[in-house]
């Protein structure tokens, strides 16, 4: 049997047995609305742990963090691996502050709405659908491209099978049936991704072989004090932390987290586990550098290099399987919850069964413009800083929000619209030059800089003004506590709150 043979048939297999495995497990109970998009209260710190890590990882990592490793070296790597790490420990501290506000809440859209009112809603579920889109694009975009390489399989088909099987058990299940597959994807990431890094460096001839080409020819990689590798870490700190706050699967786990207690421990403890990882991923990257491999396909290359046996194929494919389906599920069920709360308003008669209904068909329509995107190969890493500026200019706000009974919607969608249009501005463009001849113009790190400190002197200087005017509007928090139901709690009074 050909490489390609083998490669096409464990993706089937590996696909399969995931699908499988997460059917059965929601099969055995009746799955409600409540359950379907929160599944509060639930877990306690193992499985919010293992599923906090799993969802935050994806077939990214062999893409991205290899492709920073070859790149920026071991500084970006570091970078790559604190921004990642940042948000579970944000999480950790924001998450008991949300349940306290509205324990019986589920999405950041939802505070957004009863905290800032209509217009700050709609950009915030831009951004949020925005982002995750993007996010599930990049990750089908991945897993296509690793099988491509091994087995020549066209991107599109690749990306249709896997997002397939991830339907099967995501829109019958929800966030149960994801919780329950990641706890599995988590305990075959971590053995199979530190063999990969094994297998590569006995291959090369040990640790020092493997790095002495590096040291030969482009020490700068191995290097902590490299400067453009400092500052391209220092973007993606930056970068990855404001985005993942729009990750609407953290929120969903922030609620599926039996207690307060756990909701920390489990996000912390995700932040100190995603180092290790994150780390060893990129230096796949910068073993990869010494052949002349640099993009987002180099720790693929690097295996094609060494012609390493077939069973490290198989490992490599059932990793990289692993980690898109654990990403996959989260997203596809992370976005159809955002728009639940949008169900709710537009047809407040109708049931939850038929809200339920609805949300599982909003899963499948999400999934298909993201597989016709997979199929053109874009760059994985590009697509994610895309998505990272427009959220750069909505962080602040957004927290700020949680904690400051002073800012008003209008300050909010102002300051974060000039942080947007800020960071837009120095942008670059898919080569990595910048589109607007002006200073610092293509600096990535100037790009998120600038929508975080523009958004934030914005909100200070408003609250400053109106002050000294004798203006300043205080927000209720206990309005997020009372108008905000469990979905399978909605009596008729919340139901024409809602419509409201």
């Amino acid at each position: 049997m050909s490489i390609g043979a083998i490669a096409l048939l464990v993706t089937l297999v590996t696909a399969g047995v995931f699908a499988l495995l997460g059917f059965l497990h929601t099969s055995k109970r009746t799955i409600n609305l409540e359950e379907y998009v929160v599944s509060r209260n639930r877990y306690g710190s193992w499985m919010a742990f293992s599923t906090i890590v799993a969802s935050a990882l994806g077939a990214w990592i062999l893409f991205s963090l290899p492709e920073v490793g070859a790149t920026s070296g071991i500084a970006g790597i570091v970078g790559y691996c604190i921004g990642q790490a940042a948000p579970s420990a944000v999480f950790a501290k924001i998450g008991s502050r949300i349940r306290y506000l509205m324990p019986n809440g589920h999405s950041l859209n939802e505070y957004v709405l009863h905290r800032f009112g209509n217009a700050m809603y709609v950009l915030t579920l831009t951004i949020i659908v925005f982002y995750m889109f993007i996010y599930l694009a990049a990750e089908l975009t991945a897993i296509a491209k690793a099988v491509q390489l091994m087995a020549d399989v066209p991107l599109g088909w690749t990306a249709l099978v896997v997002i397939t099987a991830t339907f099967i058990y995501t829109t019958y299940g929800g966030l149960g049936a994801t919780i329950f597959t990641d706890a599995i994807q988590f305990t075959v990431i971590v053995p199979l991704l530190l063999i990969s890094l094994g297998v590569a460096v006995m291959a090369l001839g040990g640790i020092s072989s493997a790095l002495a080409p590096v040291r030969l020819n482009a020490p700068e990689l191995l290097s902590f004090s490299n400067g453009p590798g400092i500052k391209f870490g220092a973007t993606l700190v930056i970068a990855v932390l404001v985005a993942e706050i729009f990750n609407q699967s953290n929120w969903q786990r922030v609620y599926a987290c039996r207690t307060n207690g756990t909701v920390k421990r489990a996000f912390l403890g995700s932040a100190i586990a995603i180092l290790p990882m994150l780390f060893v991923a990129g230096l796949l990257g910068v073993l990869a550098s010494q052949f002349g491999f640099a993009d987002d396909r180099a720790f693929f290359s690097l295996i094609q290099q060494l012609a390493l046996p077939v069973w490290f194929t198989i490992v490599v494919l059932v990793l990289a399987l692993a980690l898109v389906m654990s990403s996959l599920d989260t997203l596809l069920n992370g976005i159809a919850s955002v728009f639940t709360l949008d169900l709710t308003r537009l047809f407040p008669s109708m049931q939850t069964a038929g809200l339920l209904r609805a949300s599982r068909v909003i899963t499948v329509a999400i999934g298909i413009p993201a597989v016709l995107i997979a199929a053109q190969g874009y760059n994985v890493l590009y697509l994610f800083l895309l998505a990272d500026l427009v959220c750069a200019g909505v962080f602040v706000p957004i927290l700020y929000g949680l904690y400051s009974r002073r800012l008003t919607g209008r300050v909010a969608v102002i300051s974060s619209l000039v942080g947007i249009a800020s960071g837009a501005l120095f942008f670059p463009k898919t080569d990595y030059s910048p589109w607007l001849g002006i200073p610092f113009g293509g600096d990535l790190l100037v790009s998120f800089v600038a929508p975080v400190v523009v958004s934030t002197a914005i909100i200070l200087g408003w609250n400053l003004v109106a002050a000294r005017i004798g203006t300043v509007h205080y927000f209720d928090f206990d309005r997020l506590r009372t108008e905000i139901h469990s979905y399978d709690g909605l009596d008729e009074a919340a139901i024409a709150h809602i419509k409201e």
